[in-house]
C-alpha cells in the first residue's frame, strides 16, 4: 500500500490531513471503528500542488475556491486572505494554496473512483457507508 492510501471496501483511497487536526483524529477514529487500515499523507510535510488542489476543487463539486480554504486558521486570518481571495484569479488562488497546508481545509478524502470530499463531508461520507 502506497504511502497517503486508505484501503476502503478492497477500493484504494488517500486521505490527505493533519495530526493536530481534532476533525482529522475524529475521521481516523471513524476509520479504525469501520476496521479499515489507512496510511495518512500529512498536508503540512506533503503539501498538495496547485493542479492537485486544482483537480480536487473540480472533483468535489465545490461551489467556491473558498470551500477548500482554511479559513478558520491562523495563517489564512494572519495573511488578510478574508479581504483579498475574492481579488485573486483562481490560478492565483492554488498557487497560494499550494505554498503552505495549512491554508487547505482539511480532511480531503479522495476515492478511486474520482470522488472528493473535504472538510465535514469527509464525515458525512464516512458516516452513510
Amino acid at each position: 500500500m502506497l504511502l497517503g492510501q486508505v484501503e476502503l471496501g478492497g477500493k484504494s483511497m488517500e486521505l490527505i490531513g493533519l495530526k493536530k487536526c481534532s476533525t482529522c483524529r475524529e475521521v481516523e477514529r471513524l476509520l479504525e471503528a469501520q476496521g479499515l487500515t489507512y496510511h495518512y499523507r500529512e498536508i503540512n510535510v506533503d503539501r498538495p500542488s496547485a493542479q492537485e488542489l486544482k483537480t480536487w476543487y473540480q472533483q468535489a463539486g465545490l461551489s467556491s475556491t473558498k470551500k477548500l480554504v482554511n479559513t478558520s486558521g491562523q495563517l489564512y486570518r494572519g495573511m488578510g486572505l478574508k479581504d483579498r481571495w475574492d481579488d485573486l484569479s483562481s490560478d492565483q488562488q492554488f498557487e497560494l494554496l499550494a505554498t503552505d497546508g495549512m491554508l487547505v481545509k482539511r480532511p480531503i478524502l479522495l476515492t478511486d473512483q474520482g470522488q472528493v470530499f473535504v472538510g465535514p463531508d469527509v464525515k458525512a461520507y464516512l458516516n452513510q457507508r
